[in-house]
């Protein structure tokens, strides 16, 4: 377990601090508006992921132990082609999708979707290396794509960044397909016959707690960037995603381990065993954490706006410094949720999810009006602080019935 949690680590800190410098290098070639953008088209895009989720994602590592990827992969990919329609007809209504940006964020979310699928299915069969070769083509490849565009091509518009993410998600859903045949072939003869009809009722009634679950938490990160557009502008959009990015790289780490944490969960049967692993991870996520997050806030105000983003972003460690405690908490709960999921009592996580959205709200509409991005900041710690602790109360509500 600790190389894969070793391997898959590696894998997201590549990816992070390769985008992380792609945000610096968005920062310099697009500005403070520019950035501002890219964020609400991203957090577009992750409101539909989570639809697509209800049939992909979890849902298929969860399944993959019922029934063979061959029975599961049309319904997971024939509903990320409708649910991403879905979500963007949704956002429009909501009137939250970027003017002009609708086909782009279909296509995108299509393929970004796809990707995490194929992913998920090669993390279900215990393909590691496959699946961390999928997030470092899907996030990785992309900041080596868009400077070629920027400054080889001479390009340095958002349309640039967009032929990125089609390019780099087009490249990892062809690479992990390739992977992923092996277990696609027909079934040998005489293998049980299970109805579609029942296969869609059963990943529903789980998926679409999950998918709950992925939107309100969802939501709970990315819709402080609408409020912020707006109340403050697109320009507070750029500053608040800028400085959500940095703290954000820190929340890798839970991210890595819960993937890890999920898989061993779902895959065990014993809840003495599940609540071990659960509390291992749980202590040397809150610790990495937590040095990696100081580390961070150590880091002077003029380093960003001198040397890494520009003047535009003067007040960014202000920003990353409301944020901390809140990432912190986030990923510490990450490993819960993960917990939940993977054991079957995904209600749990899905009820903390809601309770974080429900939070994020309540102190956005006070709190940023009031203070502006950093009252944004200071309103999405405390709803991760409010998750996490419902989160806590549940497992030790739970364990508390598993023998020692």
């Amino acid at each position: 377990m600790l190389k894969d949690i070793l391997g898959t680590l590696a894998t997201r800190y590549l990816i992070a601090f390769l985008n992380l410098a792609l945000i610096f290098v968005n920062a310099r070639a697009l500005g403070i508006e520019g950035v501002g953008t890219l964020g609400l088209i991203w957090a577009s895009v992750s409101l539909n992921v989570t639809i697509n989720s209800v049939f992909s994602s979890n849902t298929i590592v969860y399944f993959l132990s019922k029934y063979s990827a061959r029975r599961l992969y049309p319904i997971a990919v024939l509903w990320i082609f409708a649910g991403s329609a879905i979500g963007c007809i949704a956002l429009s209504l909501l009137g939250l999708l970027p003017g002009g940006y609708t086909p782009d964020i279909y296509g995108i979310t299509v393929l970004y979707s796809l990707g995490i699928a194929h992913s998920r299915f090669l993390l279900g069969k215990d393909h590691i290396w496959g699946f961390n070769l999928t997030q470092v083509l899907q996030g990785g490849l992309l900041f080596f794509v868009v400077l070629y565009f920027y400054y080889v091509c001479h390009r340095q518009e958002i349309a640039s960044y967009l032929w990125g993410l089609y390019l780099t998600n087009g490249v990892a859903v062809i690479v992990s397909l390739f992977l992923l045949y092996p277990y696609l072939r027909p079934e040998r003869v005489g293998a049980p016959v299970v109805r579609f009809r029942l296969m869609m009722k059963e990943m529903l009634a789980y998926g679409l707690w999950g998918s709950t679950d992925n939107m309100a938490e969802t939501c709970a990160t990315r819709l402080s960037y609408f409020l912020v557009e707006r109340f403050v502008g697109i320009g507070g959009v750029g500053l608040l995603d800028a400085g959500t990015k940095v703290a954000e790289s820190v929340w890798n780490i839970s991210r890595s381990i819960a993937s890890i944490a999920y898989n061993r969960v779902a895959g065990s049967k014993e809840k003495k065993e599940q609540k071990h692993i659960t509390l291992q991870l749980l202590k040397l996520t809150f610790l990495a954490m937590s040095v990696v997050m100081i580390c961070v806030l150590l880091v002077p105000e003029w380093v960003y706006t001198d040397y890494l983003f520009g003047a535009e972003f003067k007040g960014i460690r202000e920003v990353i410094a409301f944020l901390s405690v809140g990432i912190v908490a986030l990923g510490c709960h990450t490993i819960l949720s993960h917990y939940f999921i993977g054991s079957g009592k995904i209600r749990y996580s899905t009820f903390s999810s809601c309770i974080g959205l429900v939070s994020l709200l309540l102190a956005g509409w006070l709190l940023i009006p009031l203070y502006g991005i950093n009252g944004s900041a200071l309103s999405s710690s405390f709803a991760f602080c409010m998750m996490l602790l419902f989160s806590l109360l549940s497992f030790v509500k739970i364990t508390n019935k598993i023998v020692r």
